[in-house]
């Protein structure tokens, strides 16, 4: 798959992690009915390869999965088998390359602008800027972009609807949402409420990007209140 196009065309990416497969693979699927293009299953959950499997199965090849939180080469072999067809990492590493040695597109995590010249080494096609928040938001993206103004940046941990609108403002890609997303729902949570945030979060990825200066007085008038 061309993940930079699909980035560049989506700008949303939704991370399910869970501790109930069944919950899970029902999380993928609402996501996917919602219309959310890009959604990867993060190892960290459990049975993730199982729930890899059974969406990539109930979706068909042609719909974008992703397997995230690829550490390994043996996790970047088991993602590709179970049926991911890009993989996510929180760091550089083995994953990595192991990844792109199966023809993966990696989107890869790095938070310095040494991490990112050694990431374009290793041929990732997009950066994730993890942890983003703790980075220095939409701010440090901002930063980022003078350097490496071709770059890809992907902003994830502690994205919410406000901060998604203000990374996309100050020149993301796209965003990764986890948790303000999928909240209770990969663990057996409600499916109507998901599909709600769903909407909620595809609304703000097709806006017209506002200027980063009020994108991120949002953000901290929120962060304030």
């Amino acid at each position: 798959m061309d993940l930079r196009a699909a980035l560049t065309a989506h700008r949303l990416v939704a991370i399910v992690r869970g501790d109930d497969p069944e919950a899970a693979v029902r999380t993928v699927l609402a996501l996917a009915e919602e219309g959310i293009e890009l959604i990867e299953v993060s190892l960290s959950g459990k049975d993730a390869l199982s729930v890899i499997e059974r969406a990539r199965e109930a979706l068909g090849p042609d719909r974008p999965l992703g397997a995230g939180t690829v550490l390994t080469a043996a996790d970047a072999h088991s993602a590709r088998q179970a049926g991911a067809d890009f993989a996510v990492t929180p760091a550089l590493g083995d994953g990595v390359t192991a990844a792109r040695e199966l023809g993966l597109p990696v989107l890869a995590g790095v938070m310095t602008p040494t991490e990112i010249l050694a990431a374009r080494t290793l041929g990732a096609a997009a950066l994730k800027i993890f942890p983003a928040a703790q980075a220095g938001g939409p701010g440090y993206l901002k930063a980022l972009r003078g350097p490496f103004p071709d770059e890809l940046f992907v902003p994830v941990g502690g994205v919410d609807g406000a901060a998604a609108r203000a990374y996309l403002a100050a020149g993301a890609t796209a965003v990764g949402v986890g948790s303000p997303l999928i909240g209770d729902a990969a663990d057996g949570g409600s499916l109507t409420a998901l599909r709600d945030r769903a909407r909620a979060f595809l609304a703000v990825a097709n806006e017209d990007t506002v200027t980063v200066d009020a994108a991120v007085a949002s953000v901290a008038q929120e962060d304030a209140s």
